[in-house]
């Protein structure tokens, strides 16, 4: 089963989260969990969301977080997680510019053997400023 699969019914994601259904109802009114609907329109958990319902107990049991605080977490992990994947998606990016960049450089004729400009006979006067 895949962990983002909707497919387990409010009684079996309570069972496997150790909270009474009443509770994952509540949740997903606060938006703590957003359970899937199925046609008939009974929420649908995945494991991932069992594991953020755990998550939400320990935090709340041990931690002693309130459910607005545990609602900032879980949105800060997430954007995290988002960001992370940015991160990743633009330093594959930059290496395939460094590399375009090395191979381009390579290309260029040597640069010994490149015509040089005629030398300046211009005049620069420079007097510190007081």
């Amino acid at each position: 089963m895949a962990s983002d699969a909707k497919v387990l019914i409010i009684s079996v994601a309570a069972r496997l989260s150790g909270m009474h259904p009443q509770t994952l109802r509540q949740y997903d009114r606060l938006g703590l969990v957003q359970a899937g609907r199925s046609a008939g329109g009974g929420r649908r958990y995945s494991a991932r969301d069992v594991a953020l319902l755990r998550e939400v107990q320990r935090l709340s049991q041990d931690e002693g977080v309130n459910l607005a605080g545990i609602k900032r977490i879980i949105e800060l992990e997430q954007l995290a997680g988002e960001l992370q994947n940015r991160i990743e998606a633009l330093e594959g990016q930059l290496a395939q510019a460094h590399q375009q960049l090395a191979e381009a450089v390579s290309s260029f004729p040597r640069r010994d053997l490149m015509p040089i400009a005629e030398a300046s006979t211009a005049l620069v006067v420079w007097r510190p400023r007081q």
